[in-house]
């Protein structure tokens, strides 16, 4: 990759959002406004190689995207009924300089006439600059369908006409869920990447935490804002040490917990206890709880597993979700061992909506391995590389299978002991 190319990818990952926000304030159609941005980068490579990389590349784009669109616009001589969309707007009350377009763009996403999914997707797609593909798999679903999905969305904001404007504090509650969840997915599919060579991706991790950021400055009280920021900080804190020198993954036993960043760490209990206090709990404020618990803790054996399965017992009650669930059969595992867990686990199978899901033979597969039924559990090490994309993953999990010898059982058929092998396992 050239260093132009390089600066490209990097002003994507770094100045979507922004660059696409100003152009959706010039088009109003949102379709639109990413065919000129996308139009933008494409003149970028051709310019940037001619003249160099300009010292703003977001700036630069920025006023190409919104050429394109004035270009647009004129050809379909509606330019003088849209000049008045290039007045800049008011910044909006305890927002920082800089931050409007970006909520503008979250809320227009999140807007209640879109279907619950949908806002989340849309956001991730056109906020975060999240592909697809990616989001797909978050939601566990086809690349068809949620192509459909996210096209759906933009039509009907189209046709419904929805303003590209910061909602009245009346709306804002209507809309906060979907944007805490959007910023929540972009923040996961950061922390742990759904495919690629390296474990994380930060600048999507940093992206999410730039808008958390800005929705708890513009909502001081709501303390699921308090939540998720916490949440946020709390695991993005331990990223350095997530993976080793060789980029080995490193589970949460082996990391340094004096290389975790104390300073954010310090930041998220004081708003984890903004978020508990005043009533009851939200499902972000208690994620935030048992991520805290994590990162206090001296040592992984001073976890208090009892309190992160009582806080566990209580985000399902608000948040029944299939994920929550067995993420609870981690803690159940370390409370009442890995049997109990495993029937949890079990259960779970049977729900429809973690088809797919890729931590589900993962865990399955290691308490297995812990109960001494290695050939089970080569069985779901093997299920789970072949639903995992991301290589530091994967090569965690082959390590894990070439560390889980079969057993020999016998075959009843033809009266012959039979040894199972995984074709990734080592050759004897």
């Amino acid at each position: 990759m050239t260093s132009v190319q390089e600066a490209i990818a990097d002003a994507h990952r770094r100045e979507w959002a922004r660059v696409l926000a100003a152009t959706v304030r010039v088009t109003r159609d949102l379709d639109l406004a990413e065919e000129c941005v996308q139009d933008a980068y494409v003149a970028a490579l051709k310019e940037w190689t001619r003249g160099g990389v300009p010292s703003r590349p977001g700036a630069w784009l920025t006023t190409a995207a919104r050429h394109n669109a004035l270009d647009v616009l004129r050809r379909a001589t509606t330019l003088r009924s849209k000049l008045h969309l290039l007045v800049e707007p008011e910044a909006s009350p305890g927002l920082p300089a800089g931050g409007d377009d970006r909520l503008r763009l979250v809320f227009l996403c999140c807007h209640p006439a879109l279907a619950a999914e949908a806002q989340v997707a849309l956001t991730l797609r056109l906020v975060c600059g999240v592909t697809t593909p990616e989001i797909a798999k978050a939601f566990l679903v086809s690349e068809p369908t949620m192509a459909a999905r996210i096209t759906r969305a933009k039509k009907k904001i189209a046709a419904a006409g929805i303003p590209f404007r910061m909602p009245g504090p009346d709306e804002l509650p209507g809309r906060l869920d979907a944007a805490l969840t959007a910023i929540h997915l972009l923040f996961t599919t950061g922390h742990t990447a759904p495919g690629g060579p390296g474990l994380t991706r930060n600048d999507l991790a940093e992206r999410a935490l730039d808008l958390a950021r800005l929705l708890r400055d513009l909502m001081p009280d709501e303390r699921e804002a308090k939540g998720l920021l916490a949440l946020l900080l709390t695991s993005h804190a331990r990223r350095s040490t997530r993976t080793g020198a060789d980029g080995r993954l490193l589970l949460l036993e082996e990391q340094d917990r004096s290389a975790w960043d104390r300073q954010a760490i310090t930041e998220a209990h004081d708003l984890v206890l903004g978020a508990l206090r005043g009533g009851d709990p939200g499902r972000f404020a208690l994620q935030a709880a048992i991520a805290a618990l994590h990162a206090t803790a001296p040592t992984y054996d001073d976890t208090d597993w009892d309190q992160i399965l009582v806080l566990y017992d209580e985000l399902l009650k608000v948040w029944p979700s299939p994920v929550v669930a067995l993420n609870r059969s981690v803690a159940v595992a370390m409370v009442s061992g890995p049997a109990t867990a495993l029937a949890e686990i079990e259960s779970l199978e049977r729900d429809a909506r973690l088809t797919g899901y890729r931590y589900l033979p993962a865990i399955k597969a290691d308490l297995l391995r812990r109960l001494g039924r290695t050939e089970e559990a080569a069985a779901a090490y093997e299920r789970a590389l072949t639903l995992t994309g991301n290589e530091a993953e994967r090569a965690f999990l082959t390590a894990r299978l070439a560390e889980t010898p079969p057993v020999p059982r016998h075959d009843v058929t033809s009266n012959h002991t039979v040894t199972r092998r995984s074709p990734n396992a080592p050759a004897p």
